[in-house]
């Protein structure tokens, strides 16, 4: 996708100047708040949506004026669009018979991919008999069989629950490894994003913001939308300041002081510039450690916190707490807000007029912390993250990259 833009007549551009290239055999997940145009971004590559501008290649040849069913592509949809009336082998066996692929070809084909898929014994079934997991393996089916040059999948897990979600995604991605399958895939769901992609791009009202792959996502967000919204739960931001002590570098905020490790200043060397400045602070859940748990952390490595809400979820307890210091109120904060629903967005307007902020710190199941306690915090500085409060982008080499 070279420059590719989709503006609809009444003028709202769903996307803009997109420009990404998808490696032979990559998979990239396209991921992004509800509406901010990836659905979109796929459909023009399936042909299913015209392009306003910019150029669409699949290999070498540029496709922008031609029709869906000769770019070489297959696509799964989120609702499977499987005909009822149809046997599991005629699903996946009609899109063959339209292109007069010879019957005994069609027979390999299917029974290879139903061997792929573990659908064997499911062939003579109609979807009415199927499971929702057993019903997304034939869309994928199908698609196989077409032997594509790529494959598209927009949102295809959204319809299953969470625990069939968890088992699909680990298929589809073996699946791909597997079949060394060009992929270009579409969630609103991070955590699929993640686990799924080679690489993953990240889009914001239409615009690419990072492509990269997922832990470099994680561990250098370029900007305040990206750090936000790759994540779960997801990274806790406020307004601190940076002063200089000797040496160190303290970020202060709501009262507490943090040493910004030497560590972060190496990868971050942008940052001697904001001494006596502000900064949007931002340290994620599962850097913060029950201090009780983690002995010999120095003071200027702590943080002290009254518990609002214990959550035990087994494995890990989540402790939310109020920081007596701004709310970082952004474009980019109240869209990551809105996506989560009008309450959220709500609540971050109502700490912004109080001057408070919540966080939450993801702890070992020993901590014995408890709601209304007050706990000491253990911080890791060197995975501290910041942000120019004015342009929202990261701070690393001091030229915003």
């Amino acid at each position: 996708m070279d420059g590719v833009s989709k503006v609809y007549a009444d003028g709202t551009t769903a996307v803009s100047d997109l420009t990404l290239g998808i490696e032979d055999g990559e998979f990239i997940v396209l991921v992004g708040p509800s509406g901010c145009g990836k659905t979109t971004a796929l459909r023009m590559v399936a042909g299913l949506e015209s392009i306003t501008r910019g150029t669409i290649r699949i290999g070498e040849r540029v496709v922008n004026a031609v029709p869906p069913k000769q770019r070489d592509i297959a696509m799964v949809f989120q609702n499977y669009a499987l005909y009822p009336h149809m046997s599991v082998y005629e699903n996946m066996a009609f899109g063959l018979k339209l292109r007069k692929v010879p019957k005994e070809e069609i027979d390999r084909r299917v029974r290879r991919a139903a061997a792929i898929l573990g659908l064997e014994e499911l062939l003579g079934r109609r979807p009415k008999a199927l499971s929702g997991g057993q019903r997304q393996r034939v869309a994928m089916g199908r698609a196989i069989v077409r032997e594509p040059q790529a494959f598209l999948m927009d949102e295809p897990l959204s319809n299953l629950d969470a625990k069939l979600r968890v088992q699909m995604r680990a298929e589809i991605a073996k699946l791909q490894r597997d079949l060394s399958a060009t992929t270009l895939y579409v969630t609103h769901d991070q955590v699929e994003a993640m686990t799924m992609g080679d690489r993953v791009a990240v889009i914001r009202r239409g615009e690419l913001q990072q492509v990269e792959a997922p832990q470099v996502l994680y561990d250098r967000p370029l900007n305040v939308f990206v750090a936000g919204f790759i994540g779960s739960p997801s990274m806790n931001m406020v307004q601190a300041g940076i002063n200089r002590s000797d040496a160190s570098l303290i970020v202060e905020f709501g009262g507490q002081r943090l040493r910004v490790d030497e560590e972060v200043l190496m990868q971050r060397p942008g940052l001697k510039a904001y001494g006596g400045k502000e900064v949007v602070l931002g340290i994620r859940p599962e850097d913060m450690e029950d201090a009780s748990l983690a002995s010999g952390t120095p003071r200027d490595q702590r943080i002290s916190a009254k518990v609002d809400l214990r959550e035990s979820l087994g494995s890990t307890i989540m402790v939310h707490f109020t920081v007596r210091a701004p709310v970082v109120l952004t474009e980019d904060t109240k869209e990551l807000a809105g996506d989560v629903g009008a309450e959220a967005l709500e609540s971050l307007q109502e700490r912004a007029k109080e001057a408070t902020a919540t966080f939450v710190a993801q702890l070992d199941p020993r901590s014995k912390v408890r709601s209304s306690e007050t706990v000491e915090l253990a911080v890791n500085t060197a995975r501290l993250h910041f942000f120019d409060p004015e342009t929202g982008l990261g701070i690393y080499d001091g030229t915003g990259s």
